[in-house]
C-alpha cells in the first residue's frame, strides 16, 4: 500500500475523526478522574477488534494489536486528563463541565492514536511484531506515567521502545520538530515558608519579626540564580508561580508566615541541584538576616524528556513519508516544558515527536490558558506519523 493511499484512507475518516475530539473536548476530565474518557476509548479499541486491557492507573487504557509478521514490540503512548481551566465560551464543542478543559490538547493527543489504532486494527498486515496503545491518565502533574509503570506497565506489555507525542502551537500545522537528547526539561516544585512572629502593621511593627520582608528580598534573590550560577551555554528557569501571606481583609496585621510556590527547569544533574542548593541558602540566609526562619520543599518531579538517538532517526524518517522531509525539523530547539511521559524514556529508548498546532496570530502559544484549542487539520498527519512509525518496524 502506498504511503498516498494511508493518508488518504486516514483522511476520508477526517470528519469522524473530528467528532471524536470534539465530544472528548466537550467532556473534559481531571488526572485519575477520566472516566468517561477511558470508556469512551476501550469501546472503540475493542470494536475494533483490540484486545484492550483498563483500570491501569485507575483509569489508563492499553490495547495490543498482533501484526500479521514476527517484529518487535512497541508502545505509542497518548495522554487523556484535563486541566482546572474554566474555558472561554463561544466555540460549539466548549467544556460542558465548569472549571474545567482541554487546555493542552490531550484531547487530540488521544485522538490521533486512535485514530492509528483504528487504520492499523484494519491493516494487520502492515504491522511486524506487536503494538500496544497506551492511553495514560494524569500527564497534567499528578505521575500518571510513573504510576502506571509501577502498575507493572512494561511487565505485562514489554516493549522495545516507546513513543510518544504532543502538539505545539507556534510551530507551523502539520510541521513535525524533535531532536535527541534533552527535548523537555526537568521540572522541579519548590515551597519556601518562612515564619516570623508577625505583629501589629500600625503600632508594633518594630516589636515583631516580618516574614513579609524576607518574603520580598527571596524573590528578588531568587531571579539571581540562573543569571550568576548557571553557565550561560545552560539553560535553567526559576519562576515564582504563588504568594501568600496576611488577609487582604486584615492589612494592619503584619502576618506571622508567609510563603512563595514556584517551579525549575533544567536538562542535567549538575544545574539541577545547583538550582535547589542556591534557593536553600538563599531562603535561609535571607531569613536569618531578618530574625525569621525558613521552611524549605524542593521536588523533583519529572525528569528531562531525553529521546534517544536511533528511535529518533527512525522518528524523523517515518514524519518525512507523512509530510515531507521539508516540514521535518530533527534537530529542534529543546522548551522548557516538562512531560511526565520522561519517566518512560527513562526505563526504555524511544522518541517523542512535536506536531505543529498552527501560529497564532498574537504570537503566543495559549497552550494552558482558557482560549486554546486543538487543531483539528493535524489530525490526519498525527494519525499518519504513528502508522507509518508502526511501518517502519515491518520494513526494517
Amino acid at each position: 500500500m502506498t504511503d498516498r493511499s494511508i493518508a488518504t484512507l486516514i483522511r476520508e475518516r477526517h470528519q469522524e475523526h473530528a467528532e471524536l475530539r470534539r465530544e472528548i473536548h466537550r467532556n473534559p476530565e481531571f488526572g485519575f478522574k477520566e472516566f468517561k474518557t477511558s470508556r469512551l476509548v476501550a469501546d472503540r479499541l475493542k470494536s475494533w477488534g483490540l484486545m484492550v486491557c483498563e483500570g491501569i492507573a485507575e483509569t489508563g487504557v492499553v490495547a495490543t494489536l498482533t501484526g500479521g509478521e514476527p517484529g518487535p514490540s512497541i508502545g505509542l503512548r497518548a495522554d487523556m486528563d484535563a486541566l482546572r481551566i474554566n474555558e472561554v465560551p463561544g466555540r460549539p464543542h466548549c467544556s460542558c463541565v465548569p472549571g474545567m478543559m482541554h487546555a493542552c490538547g490531550h484531547d487530540g493527543h488521544t485522538t490521533m492514536l486512535l485514530a492509528a489504532a483504528q487504520y492499523l486494527a484494519g491493516h494487520r498486515e502492515e504491522v511486524a511484531g506487536t503494538v500496544h496503545f497506551i492511553f495514560q491518565p494524569a500527564e497534567e502533574g499528578l505521575g500518571g506515567a510513573p504510576t502506571m509503570m509501577r502498575e507493572g506497565l512494561f511487565e505485562r506489555f514489554p516493549v522495545e521502545a516507546v513513543y510518544g507525542m504532543h502538539n505545539m502551537p507556534g510551530i507551523p500545522a502539520g510541521e513535525l520538530h524533535t531532536r535527541p537528547g534533552p527535548l523537555f526539561a526537568a521540572s522541579d516544585m519548590w515551597s519556601v515558608t518562612f515564619h516570623g512572629t508577625g505583629g501589629h502593621g500600625g503600632g508594633g511593627a518594630h516589636k515583631g519579626t516580618d516574614p513579609t520582608l524576607v518574603q520580598a528580598h527571596f524573590i528578588t534573590a531568587l531571579h539571581s540564580v540562573v543569571s550568576r550560577n548557571v553557565a550561560p551555554d545552560d539553560m535553567a528557569v526559576l519562576s515564582v508561580g504563588h504568594i501568600a501571606a496576611g488577609a487582604a481583609e486584615s492589612p494592619s496585621v503584619i502576618p506571622s508566615t508567609a510563603t512563595v510556590v514556584g517551579t525549575g527547569r533544567s536538562y542535567t544533574p549538575k544545574v539541577r541541584d545547583t538550582i535547589e542548593r542556591r534557593l536553600r541558602q538563599l531562603a535561609e540566609a535571607q531569613a536569618v538576616a531578618f530574625g525569621c526562619t525558613a521552611e524549605v520543599i524542593y521536588d523533583r518531579r519529572f525528569p528531562p524528556l531525553v529521546p534517544a538517538q536511533a528511535e529518533t532517526d527512525r522518528s524523523i524518517a517515518a514524519a518525512a513519508r507523512v509530510v515531507g522531509a521539508a516540514k521535518v525539523d530533527g534537530a529542534s530547539r529543546a522548551l522548557t516544558y516538562a512531560e511526565d511521559f520522561a519517566h518512560m524514556l527513562e526505563a526504555k529508548p524511544g522518541g517523542f515527536m512535536l506536531i505543529g498546532n498552527g501560529m497564532p496570530a498574537d504570537g503566543f502559544t495559549h497552550l494552558h490558558t482558557d482560549t486554546y484549542d486543538f487543531n483539528d487539520d493535524v489530525i490526519p498527519i498525527g494519525a499518519g506519523y504513528w502508522v507509518e512509525l508502526v511501518r517502519s518496524y515491518r520494513v526494517a
